[in-house]
């Protein structure tokens, strides 16, 4: 009997809540240093606001196709959304529990003190005062809400409130918290070794009747409004639409609510009239904490300067090629360079660009930027570059989300120097991390070509596990060649025969890599599919990984974030075994290994096995030809694939149960990788 959609795919939304629940655990884990637990716990909640904006924006949108439609097409948004609630609810209780009955424990046993208002001493409630009025009063701007009258108070996305009960139950008060202009953490002063601090919200909350003076106050209520982070633009070719996202941009903060979330203490009474108000469904309520916005504990002061409390540094591995040839042209032009961050520094890139740039025989440079960082090396590189009178193409992908308005800025800044500088395409987002350098060497043009896994963000790479490819290689630097007149709309189609490259031809060649993988199985000859990536969604790439599994095919998968894939059923994928990894970096790689009869074939690149990746997206994945960089990422692969410390089960489950390792050597992937590249580039 065929299963069932639900029985074969795993609701992508839904898993994702089993990604963040791996995050709880590690907040949760009491092996990690008490403020890095406090950071995870900052991890998940900007996860879930993101989440909030994105994902279940998206399916509350659905909700607005007529019902026929809907049930034709086996769209069910409100039980999806009731299921997420669900979870939620119960994530957001472990939360708490972790957060008040363990970190904060943690946090005093080692002298560092987070006070409420309640617990102020007469001396620090004299110091809420001072810091009020110097630091706080002229940044707030506090509201009156006549509960008989409609749609009077606008909640601005993601920025905390404090709702102000009166004793006339008719109307309330609303409370901005600035905390980008002061701080959400205040520092009080300390006693001896201990150290006491206190959110800014309960500060304001000791002079709250300093803000109301002529009203009874009843009760002080944290609240927070998510709203829809969708730019919706005509999308067309009208127009400039780098221009119309940039004019959008305002949209974010003024879009469609999806979740209000609420201290559990408010009365039901209060609650209802708040909620009437703002014109929200029951739906749209989300109980919480006294406290939110916990993505401000990325920011957590630690006036203890206590290093056990913290990871310790890893000092970035020198790489030992780069450090011996200062030509850095002359060292990939004679062998392929491989680059793992954040083990090793994104210096070597910046200063590949800052050669490009000084270098005379260097005719022209061209660059993907994706996310593009504040102020770098690399862009400052490229600004030089220009001064010196080389041609700079730089494409610049105004849509990546919550990144537009820096991406655009700096596009701009690109052009007043002279860059070609191209934007988005319509309905197509450009994801790849790749650049060019053409340079005359005995008369004749040889380019340079750079293909990685990760953003060009030097910030971004001390956290996130990324791999670059540096090549001369004529197959490859011809045909990202080609891709980049793609970009810059001189040819339609890129013709690449040993890149892979989205949306032309990259499904269609892992499409036929899996085939041949299955076609061996049936053979009765090894196959074997090996693969890392951020995601898997994409339902045809899936359904191809369950025809291989029925024929014998190994297949081992690393995903870190969520799955469609049901792994471990019986007679549907008992041969495909996943697991995720969740450490103090985040795990951003894209590897892909195929047996190939022995003969087998690995790629690094921007894609993940997801519909936008494949369809919608420019992507570049590279092969790796050198068998030295090859066997280097096999043997880093490998040891991921044995983590037996942070790696976590994804199956049919959904337990999140971690790889047991019973007598067997601990084995931290993150760690051994470092240990395994300062070895090889001692």
């Amino acid at each position: 009997m065929a299963e069932t959609q639900e029985q074969r795919f795993q609701h992508r939304d839904l898993d994702w809540l089993n990604f963040n629940e791996r995050v709880l655990q590690e907040a949760a884990d009491k092996n990690v240093p008490v403020l890095e637990r406090l950071k995870f716990l900052a991890i998940f909640s900007s996860n879930l606001d993101e989440y909030y904006r994105v994902r279940v924006s998206q399916l509350r949108q659905i909700k607005k196709i007529k019902k026929s439609l809907r049930k034709k097409l086996a769209l069910r948004p409100n039980k999806k959304v009731k299921q997420i609630i669900k979870e939620v609810k119960i994530q957001q209780a472990k939360f708490g529990e972790i957060f008040k009955n363990e970190i904060l424990i943690e946090l005093a046993e080692n002298h560092i003190h987070l006070i409420q208002h309640e617990d102020f001493s007469k001396d620090q409630i004299a110091q809420a005062k001072e810091i009020y009025n110097s630091q706080i009063k002229e940044h707030l701007k506090p509201q009156l809400v006549d509960f008989n009258k409609k749609n009077q108070l606008f909640l601005e996305n993601n920025t905390v409130y404090l709702f102000v009960a009166f004793e006339n139950c008719e109307e309330a008060g609303v409370v901005n918290l600035p905390v980008e202009e002061v701080g959400r953490f205040i520092e009080l002063k300390n006693k001896g070794k201990e150290h006491f601090i206190s959110f800014l919200d309960d500060i304001v909350r000791t002079e709250i009747h300093e803000v109301y003076p002529k009203r009874k106050v009843e009760g002080i209520y944290q609240v927070k409004m998510s709203r829809d982070a969708e730019l919706y633009i005509d999308d067309q070719f009208n127009g400039v639409l780098a221009e119309k996202i940039y004019e959008s941009l305002e949209q974010r903060t003024d879009g469609q609510p999806t979740r209000l979330l609420y201290d559990a203490e408010m009365p039901k009474e209060l609650q209802k009239k708040l909620r009437k108000h703002l014109g929200l469904g029951k739906i749209d309520m989300m109980p919480g904490g006294k406290y939110h916005n916990f993505s401000d504990f990325f920011s957590f002061p630690d006036p203890t300067h206590n290093s056990t409390l913290k990871y310790k540094d890893l000092t970035p591995i020198p790489h030992k090629y780069f450090e011996a040839e200062k030509d850095y042209f002359k060292l990939i032009r004679e062998k392929d360079q491989l680059l793992h961050f954040p083990y090793m520094s994104f210096s070597y890139v910046e200063n590949f660009v800052e050669q490009a740039a000084e270098d005379d025989d260097v005719v022209s440079i061209k660059i993907s930027l994706y996310r593009v960082a504040d102020e770098s090396a690399l862009t400052s590189s490229l600004l030089k570059a220009l001064e010196k009178g080389k041609e700079v193409t730089v494409f610049i992908e105004a849509k990546a989300r919550f990144d537009e308005e820096n991406n655009i800025t700096w596009g701009r800044k690109f052009e007043e120097k002279g860059a070609n500088v191209i934007y988005s395409y319509p309905k197509i987002k450009v994801h790849s991390k790749i650049f060019l350098i053409d340079r005359i060497e005995k008369g004749e043009s040889v380019k340079y070509a750079y293909i990685g896994t990760g953003n060009f963000n030097a910030e971004t790479s001390k956290i996130y596990c990324d791999h670059a490819l540096f090549t001369a290689h004529k197959k490859i630097t011809k045909e990202l060649d080609r891709v980049f007149k793609v970009l810059e709309g001189e040819l339609i189609i890129p013709r690449a025969k040993n890149l892979l490259v989205s949306p032309f031809d990259t499904r269609r060649e892992f499409t036929q890599m899996i085939l041949h993988e299955i076609d061996e199985a049936e053979a009765g000859r090894k196959a074997k599919i090996t693969a890392k990536m951020n995601s898997l969604e994409d339902e045809e790439m899936i359904d191809l990984l369950y025809r291989a599994n029925k024929s014998g095919v190994n297949i081992r998968l690393l995903v870190r974030g969520f799955t469609s894939l049901i792994a471990g059923v019986k007679n549907l994928s008992e041969h495909i075994y996943i697991t995720s990894i969740i450490d103090r970096f985040l795990e951003h790689g894209r590897i892909y290994v195929f047996h190939n009869g022995g003969d087998e074939r690995v790629f690094i690149g921007s894609a993940d096995w997801m519909n936008r990746n494949l369809n919608r997206r420019i992507e570049v994945l590279a092969p790796i030809f050198d068998e030295d960089i090859k066997q280097e990422l096999k043997e880093i692969l490998q040891i991921q694939l044995n983590d037996n410390v942070k790696a976590r089960v994804q199956d049919y489950t959904q337990k999140n149960e971690y790889v047991k390792h019973d007598k067997k050597k601990p084995i931290r992937s993150q760690y051994e990788i470092y240990k395994y590249l300062q070895k090889k580039h001692s």
